[in-house]
């Protein structure tokens, strides 16, 4: 093995690695990563060429390797955990060495491009590391050596699936790789050939005697191998080139990310919103939340954004309805928001009476760092959607929990400007629900008004005009009932006093924006007093809703629809008052003659009685006993039989959805609530996964895997599908009464667990006080039994 031999194909895995790596920048977008490639590739070969060079067996050159991952590892992949940037240490190992196990599935649900944030670099350290120590070893010491040469590629398919699902010079990429590795493979087997007539040359010139050269043709060989590569190159870049202009994929770019399941989804979860006035109650009013430092005089605090509306609750994404807000994902050490134009503001928020899985936040994210004893575990926990600008930590907050963000605050046009707002582009999930009363008035409002922006500002001015705040707490407040829903909305529009408070106001004013045309949202939060320092501690009583409307001139726009607080006027009287009059004096009945009492009566002969007909009698009796004992047994089954119905309802609206997607989730939760209703305990943040597990058997585990692969996959499903899928959740659903009794099967179908009306502290006290395992265990022999296949 001459020197020249080592150095050309050391050459040409560098410039394969190189060209590979390219792959890796809109993962990163770091110099970390260049620093990586290089120096990692620089060892890797290294050690390739000691152990060709010295006949190192693989055992040894895997010693090797692994001792040059724990030296470099820290400072390359984990240079944040590095001593003076250069030295390892214990955290930074342990960072490092647990990161080649999780950091692959870390790196899959989190926002690109990561930096050198935690251990996220090391898939790209290991990767880079192997590849190099195997395909220079290989291409040295291997009798095919040739098989070196699939090594970049590897690294550059691994690049691309870690990726984005966006391409970056995917040209340009592919053509210089298959150059490298044509002209590598060319090489390779033109030295082969020449090496070969050399070694036939020497072995003539010994059999001879003469020492005469003997021809060889291999410089006409070389030659012609170069013509035909660069004949074959041009025409594969030729090929590709034509294919990605006149003919570019149809559908969206596959890559792992697409795939993996994303551990937090905010359907889970109940909509904050639904608890609007709970921070309105007497011990919560007054009760400190959180601490914040740096707000702005105006600025206000997000919890999260909804933009899902079912004609019951306002939510983060939907079940039934796909939607950019109901994706989060992890975010690294920075969030780009570059693109924003507005304040940028560093907030210091302490928890204090706070709890739950919504973190507060105000405008959109840039950054964000965790304090205090649980910083890690929130840190890992800690998920953002920078479309709803909403930010989520698994587990959820509680008292004592510390943490610094900065934002930027977008710059929104003034109140007077309204008018003159244009509807952007933005999609937001279909209201499958809408109440007919909001038409009606939101016609009245507009009448004669022109311009999108001019009807937005009068549909404002009139619910400001017609409404009155009242929380319906206190005794001294009018009635207002809580809730958002379709029903509540058409009271709040067709009561006499239009009465209500943000959870009402601002659900009505974003459905009458969006039949105005405007994409409209409805933000959950607080509004806090804010002194001159720009600290403030948040108490219950400054919860407040508000409405976001998408605008081609400022994007979203966060926009006040709640009326002035002012004093509500007394109820009219729906009939009219009767006025009383003065009695009228009438006059004494005038004399009546003396009646004679010589009088012979009348002779008249009575008609007898018709005799009564005793079996009618009875007859109706009974009649009116039955229909009395109908009449209450009518009452008492009524409210099981509207449970009934709710859920017959809900099930045919899932099952004629809009679209297989639609059906196809729709179908998965039907299943779910059918386990609920069989007293099986599901945690509301359990995947679709662990639920199957939890029933147990195959058919579970594969309706989850369909319904999986339909809602993250970026195919569509086809029809064919939902048919399949909802005919097994039939059948799976029909399964679960396996095993149980008459009266079991009762319960289940009037439970109320799956329609959300069961307080949770009352599921968990009977959790606690009943073990589920029986339940379970019924639910998977049913399971079992039946042979449902999607």
């Amino acid at each position: 093995m001459s020197a020249a031999y080592v150095v050309w194909n050391t050459l040409f895995l560098w410039a394969g690695i190189a060209v590979a790596s390219v792959a890796f920048w809109p993962i990163y977008q770091s110099p970390s990563i260049v620093l990586l490639v290089a120096v990692t590739t620089l060892a890797g070969s290294a050690i390739a060429i000691l152990g060709a060079a010295f006949r190192w067996s693989s055992a040894i050159v895997l010693a090797a390797t692994v001792v040059a991952f724990l030296l470099l590892g820290v400072p390359l992949a984990v240079p944040l955990q590095a001593l003076y940037g250069v030295l390892p240490t214990l955290d930074g190992l342990w960072q490092l060495v647990s990161g080649v196990a999780l950091g692959w599935k870390q790196l899959l649900t989190i926002t690109l491009p990561v930096g050198n944030y935690q251990a996220l670099l090391v898939p790209a350290f290991v990767l880079v590391l192997g590849v190099s120590v195997v395909a220079l070893s290989t291409a040295l010491r291997a009798k095919r050596g040739g098989i070196a040469a699939a090594g970049p590629i590897a690294l550059y398919l691994a690049a691309l699936a870690l990726g984005p699902d966006y391409a970056t010079a995917p040209l340009v990429l592919s053509i210089a790789l298959i150059v490298v590795t044509l002209v590598w493979l060319m090489w390779r087997r033109w030295h082969a050939r020449r090496e070969a007539i050399h070694r036939l040359a020497a072995d003539a010139r010994s059999t001879d005697g003469t020492g005469a050269p003997v021809p060889s043709d291999h410089r006409l060989f070389g030659i012609r191998t170069i013509v035909a590569t660069t004949v074959i190159l041009a025409i594969a870049s030729a090929a590709g080139v034509a294919g990605a202009v006149f003919a570019p994929p149809s559908k969206p770019r596959e890559v792992a990310r697409s795939a993996v399941v994303q551990p937090f989804d905010p359907r889970d979860y109940v909509s904050p919103l639904a608890g609007f006035r709970r921070y309105l109650q007497s011990e919560t009013a007054n009760e400190v939340l959180f601490s914040v430092s740096g707000l702005p005089s105006d600025g206000r605090i997000r919890i999260a954004t909804l933009d899902t509306y079912d004609g019951i609750v306002y939510s983060v994404g939907s079940a039934t309805v796909t939607s950019e807000s109901g994706s989060f994902t992890r975010v690294p050490y920075r969030f780009d928001q570059s693109a924003v134009a507005g304040e940028t503001v560093v907030l210091d928020v302490t928890v204090e009476g706070y709890s739950g899985v919504w973190v507060p936040t105000a405008g959109q994210l840039e950054a964000i760092d965790f304090a205090g004893d649980r910083a890690t575990s929130l840190r890992n926990a800690f998920y953002y959607n920078d479309t709803a600008g909403t930010a989520a930590v698994i587990g959820g907050l509680r008292p004592g929990d510390e943490y610094s963000l900065e934002a930027v605050i977008p710059r929104q046009p003034g109140t007077d400007a309204v008018g003159a707002l244009r509807p952007g582009s933005a999609v937001v999930p279909g209201i499958t629900v809408l109440p007919e009363e909001t038409e009606i008035v939101l016609d009245r409002y507009v009448d004669g008004v022109e311009g999108e922006g001019n009807r937005l500002a009068a549909m404002l001015e009139g619910l400001k005009a017609e409404g009155y705040i009242s929380h319906g707490i206190s005794d001294d407040e009018p009635a207002s009932r809580s809730g958002h829903s379709a029903d509540r909305i058409t009271q709040l529009l067709t009561d006499q006093r239009m009465i209500g408070d943000a959870e009402q106001y601002s659900v009505t004013a974003a459905l009458m924006a969006r039949q105005l045309g405007f994409p409209a949202r409805v933000v959950f939060g607080f509004a806090p007093e804010v002194d001159d320092t720009g600290a403030t501690e948040v108490t219950g009583d400054a919860v407040t809703a508000w409405i976001e409307v998408d605008t081609q001139q400022y994007g979203w726009v966060s926009i006040d629809p709640n009326p002035p607080v002012r004093e509500i006027p007394e109820e009219q009287p729906e009939e009219p008052t009767t006025v009383s009059r003065p009695q009228s004096v009438i006059p004494p009945p005038p004399l009546q003659p003396d009646r004679q009492d010589d009088q012979t009566p009348q002779e008249s002969t009575p008609d007898e009685p018709a005799p009564d007909d005793a079996w009618l009698a009875i007859a109706l009796l009974v009649a009116r006993i039955v229909g009395w004992v109908a009449l209450g047994l009518a009452v008492l089954v009524s409210p099981f039989l509207m449970i009934v119905a709710a859920k017959v309802r809900r099930r045919r609206l899932r099952r004629r959805a809009a679209t297989p997607l639609a059906r196809i989730s729709g179908g998965w939760q039907e299943y779910r609530d059918a386990i609920v209703d069989h007293g099986v305990d599901l945690s509301p943040s359990s995947t679709r996964r662990e639920v199957a597990l939890t029933v147990g058997g195959s058919q579970p585990a594969i309706l989850a895997a369909i319904s999986d692969r339909a809602v993250f996959s970026p195919r569509e499903p086809s029809k064919e599908e939902a048919d399949k899928v909802w005919k097994a959740v039939t059948e799976l659903s029909a399964g679960l009464d396996a095993g149980t009794t008459r009266w079991q099967r009762l319960k289940a179908l009037v439970s109320l667990r799956s329609l959300g009306t069961v307080a949770r502290g009352a599921r968990d006290s009977r959790r606690t006080g009943r073990p589920a395992e029986g339940k379970k265990a019924a639910a998977r022999r049913g399971s079992d039994r039946q042979g449902a296949t999607p």
